[in-house]
């Protein structure tokens, strides 16, 4: 059985393994830098972005996470986990938090809101439903969730998400139309993928749709064809299911 590394320092690294089991992949627990040495691939889930961070620092991970980044290893980062792996943030709280880097964009780390104003929302993604299967909408889980602002020229958009255009105007001059005026809506983006990296500003672990999954096993598989054997089951069905699940919290 194929086997992908799960930060667990912090936040729904639980449910992430519950969805790799689904698939038929084996997700194992990562708290000591050591630990990323047995595995190929590795996720950071969501939760709360400081604590996560400061538990990294006190275990000592950011040199091993960043390293494990660097040497080309397929990661995801979910919300929290997004932030870890954006080169610049900001909104951050005072003092700020170490990043991991690696993904060549800006995110603000509290774009949508607090807590209470976390929602669930429709969002459009044309390369998953392509890759995966199922309808070209999935249900986004956005939990006191960043957005990114700008992304460089190798990150690859793989969903966005409409915003007032006042909520991005002191951020970014682009907002204005030609005449001067804000246009009445914008857009953030809520998931890339810049080679081995991939980022999702929601939280694809609470819902049934297993399709993000799906499309990051086949990432790490795309990387261990060069060095070893396929990372998905021969035999595992990895195409999208719509069925509830009994062992995942999920939002319908």
């Amino acid at each position: 059985m194929a086997i992908i590394g799960v930060l667990a320092l912090q936040g729904s690294f639980n449910e992430h393994i519950a969805a790799l089991r689904r698939l038929g992949v084996k997700g194992v627990e990562i708290r000591k830098p050591e630990q990323l040495q047995n595995v190929t691939s590795l996720i950071i889930p969501g939760g709360e972005s400081t604590t996560m961070a400061k538990l990294a620092e006190y275990h000592n991970m950011f040199p091993a996470l960043r390293e494990f980044v660097e040497k080309g290893k397929p990661v995801w980062g979910t919300c929290a986990g997004l932030i870890f792996l954006a080169d610049k943030a900001i909104g951050q709280k005072t003092g700020g938090q170490q990043l991991v880097g690696g993904l060549d964009c800006t995110i603000h780390r509290n774009f949508f809101g607090s807590q209470i104003q976390s929602f669930e929302a429709e969002v459009l993604a044309p390369e998953l439903a392509s890759k995966e299967g199922g309808p070209e909408t999935f249900r986004g889980v956005f939990i006191r969730a960043p957005a990114i602002l700008e992304v460089g020229p190798e990150v690859q958009v793989l969903a966005d998400y409409p915003v007032p255009a006042n909520s991005l105007s002191s951020f970014d001059s682009s907002v204005e139309d030609q005449k001067g005026n804000v246009e009445e809506q914008s857009k953030v983006i809520v998931a890339v993928r810049q080679g081995s990296i991939l980022g999702t500003a929601f939280h694809p672990e609470l819902t049934a749709d297993t399709r993000w999954h799906s499309y990051f096993i086949k990432m790490a598989n795309e990387n261990g064809d060069e060095a070893s054997s396929s990372l998905v089951p021969v035999e595992v069905d990895i195409s999208y299911n719509k069925k509830q699940l009994s062992d995942l919290p999920v939002f319908q």
